[in-house]
């Protein structure tokens, strides 16, 4: 009871971040260009560099227009240009310039870099399947593994948390790299968070050692799409 004997009043409310917590919105990048055999994508220190398919800039669009009214104190890209086109028109939007975390950058696909991997997963080739089994990116030949995709992950977002405490940032990323991200922050299986639509949103609590989860796949904003059923990831 308070002093004028009233009960006190202990209703639910929208959790608040922790003092000197980073709220991260991970956005994967929206559709990318498709792949056609013997075209493979330009590389980037090897990796495919895709742009954005005329749908994905249209998704880059519903992205801004969702984040235009969030309290925005930073925005991070990886050095592929589709992370950069789906995040450009909240970018103009906002006058914030992005920032470059190489460290966020999708996991390297070794031998089936520059967009055969999507051939491969549509053809179940027995290295996508043991990969999925093993849960482990390197079953690809030549690919990076599960492993190392996490650890310099979650260099990278301790990095971001240590430049933005108190603050809220948005990653524009990719399918493996936030999958790596969701996995490390809950303890999950490598893959378990691997599925990520294109130009979804995801959110995470930074508080020193403490990674919350605070939303996962957030395609509300995307004019009602759904996941598409077998479908290779682009």
């Amino acid at each position: 009871m308070n002093s004028g004997g009233r009960a006190a009043d202990f209703g639910q409310r929208p959790p608040r971040p922790p003092a000197g917590a980073t709220e991260i919105l991970l956005v994967r990048h929206g559709q990318s260009a498709p792949f056609v055999d013997g075209q493979l994508f330009d590389l980037v220190d090897g990796q495919g560099d895709p742009p954005l398919s005329e749908h994905g800039h249209q998704q880059a669009l519903l992205v801004a227009e969702r984040l235009r009214p969030v309290p925005i104190d930073a925005i991070y890209v990886t050095p592929l240009r589709r992370t950069h086109q789906t995040i450009e028109p909240l970018a103009t939007l906002l006058g914030i310039e992005p920032q470059v975390e190489p460290d966020l950058r999708e996991v390297h696909l070794g031998e089936w870099e520059g967009g055969l991997y999507r051939r491969m997963a549509v053809e179940r080739h027995p290295a996508f399947v043991e990969m999925d089994a093993r849960q482990d990116w390197g079953a690809i030949p030549g690919a990076e593994s599960s492993a190392s995709l996490r650890t310099r992950v979650r260099a990278a977002i301790e990095r971001i948390h240590s430049r933005h405490p108190d603050g809220r940032v948005v990653v524009v990323s990719h399918g493996g790299a936030i999958g790596a991200v969701l996995a490390e922050a809950s303890g999950a299986r490598s893959l378990a968070f691997a599925s990520a639509d294109n130009a979804s949103i995801s959110h995470l609590v930074i508080t020193g050692d403490r990674w919350m989860v605070r939303r996962f796949n957030d395609t509300g904003h995307l004019d009602g799409e759904w996941s598409g059923r077998a479908e290779a990831p682009t």
